[in-house]
């Protein structure tokens, strides 16, 4: 069997599979309490074995599709990511700590794995950095349907935490890259600050008028046109090697936060009242609309992309790397390093409750995503030295110690059956929208 006997029917046959079987993982995942993510990749390895032995031996345009798949599905788990967050006072607190936590808990885990690497395999330093802090990053697509048997308080920790995870290690990274020619400590920094400031101008500039155009647009065509100037912005802010994460970033926080960036002056400062209320600018039931819309397209796309991302990553997994000793031990150190390094996070930040928030801290999607951007877009910075079976180990076993903690803790998965709640909680949103401008949005453990 060749490339050219797939036709375009046989691959809509594949995708749709796949998809569904996707479906049935997640309802499984429900039951059992086995994370969806093992069981797509044991699909995609079994679909690796199905292909070789009809004598397919190579996925046609590979890179390109993993570089397409990363760079959307960056943009839509950051977009899903910041539509969670909700900027409301009472919750300020726990959003510094859990923000705190995740950045300390990052870069702890990225220095102690950069320097196991560089001790181990001779990995250089910088290339260590590039390896560490994809598996320093927790997997907030795991995690948020896996906290909601957890109580309130340590579930809302959770969700934060493993948010902004996700955010500071995507940034994190492609900062580390884009200074990789940097000659000093001191251009690094200097490049640094000059990006990020250059980029969140441009972001607030480009969010303030999206929000406002798009609530003012009639027709219903308009999710995907703001999607397409997203896109486009994002790629001209990269090739210009921008951090154009941040506007994705600041698009989500508007539109789930929008009476916060559009505040009413008129009713809560005084002295401001002879300048002209940002809050008319907007139409509060539009923008319920427009966020519910929004937190569909973005639930069902990650959805997809996640399908695919830990299909594909099945589909490249060399089962014989399993075999190798050394592999599985040097994934096991990583494995205790990440846990060492949390526990110590949640002494500092989560004193009266540790367990079972020390096993939930499982590696999935952007650490597989990273990874491909690593052996693909960035292939310079890519070592042989490390197996990829490592990053299979790692995987597995930081979502097994998971389950098994939930399991004993009589912690029940979410699943996919959270749809209907979250557009119910949406519907219920527009209906108190006529309450005081500080009244308290949804909390983030219901989308």
């Amino acid at each position: 069997m060749t490339v050219a006997d797939i036709n375009a029917y046989g691959l809509v046959i594949g995708g749709s599979l796949v998809i569904i079987l996707s479906y049935f993982a997640n309802l499984l995942a429900k039951r059992t309490n086995i994370p969806s993510v093992l069981v797509l990749i044991g699909m995609g390895i079994a679909l690796r074995e199905g292909l070789n032995a009809m004598g397919l031996t190579s996925i046609p345009f590979e890179s390109l599709v993993l570089e397409l798949l990363g760079t959307i599905g960056l943009i839509f788990i950051v977009l899903e990511a910041a539509l969670e967050l909700d900027l409301t006072r009472d919750k300020m607190p726990l959003i510094v700590k859990s923000a705190t936590m995740a950045l300390l808990a990052l870069l702890g885990s990225s220095a102690a794995i950069a320097a196991f690497l560089n001790v181990s395999m001779d990995i250089p330093t910088f290339e260590g950095w590039v390896y560490a802090i994809p598996l320093s990053i927790m997997s907030s697509a795991i995690i948020i349907p896996s906290v909601a048997g957890l109580d309130a308080n340590d579930r809302e920790f959770m969700v934060y935490e493993s948010t902004f995870s996700d955010i500071f290690g995507i940034m994190a990274f492609y900062i580390l890259l884009g200074n990789s020619d940097a000659e000093s400590t001191n251009s690094v920094i200097a490049s640094i600050g000059t990006n990020l400031v250059v980029t969140f101008v441009l972001a607030v500039i480009v969010s303030y008028v999206l929000v406002y155009v798009l609530q003012k647009i009639t027709s219903s065509v308009k999710l995907f046109l703001s999607i397409a100037v997203l896109l486009l912005i994002y790629s001209i802010q990269k090739l210009l090697h921008l951090s154009p994460l941040v506007l994705i970033l600041i698009f989500g926080l508007m539109l789930n936060n929008h009476r916060i960036f559009f505040p009413n002056w008129t009713n809560n400062m005084k002295r401001l009242q002879w300048l002209p209320s940002p809050a008319k600018l907007l139409d509060d039931h539009r923008m319920h609309e427009l966020h519910r819309d929004y937190h569909l397209l973005t639930l069902e796309t990650a959805f997809v992309i996640r399908t695919f991302f830990f299909v594909l990553f099945g589909m490249t997994v060399s089962l014989v790397s399993l075999t190798d000793l050394h592999v599985i031990t040097e994934g096991l150190i990583i494995c205790c390093v990440l846990f060492g390094v949390r526990f110590i996070s949640l002494l500092l930040f989560q004193r009266k409750r540790i367990f079972p928030l020390l096993y939930i801290a499982p590696r999935g999607l952007i650490t597989i995503l990273l990874f491909f951007q690593i052996q693909g877009a960035y292939s310079q910075f890519a070592q042989p030295q490390f197996d990829q079976g490592i990053l299979l180990v790692i995987i597995l076993v930081t979502s097994i110690i998971m389950t098994i903690a939930l399991v004993q803790n009589g912690i029940t998965l979410r699943g996919v059956t959270l749809v209907p709640d979250m557009v119910q909680g949406e519907d219920e949103a527009e209906s108190t929208s006529d309450e005081p401008e500080d009244a308290e949005s949804a909390s983030p453990e219901a989308s």
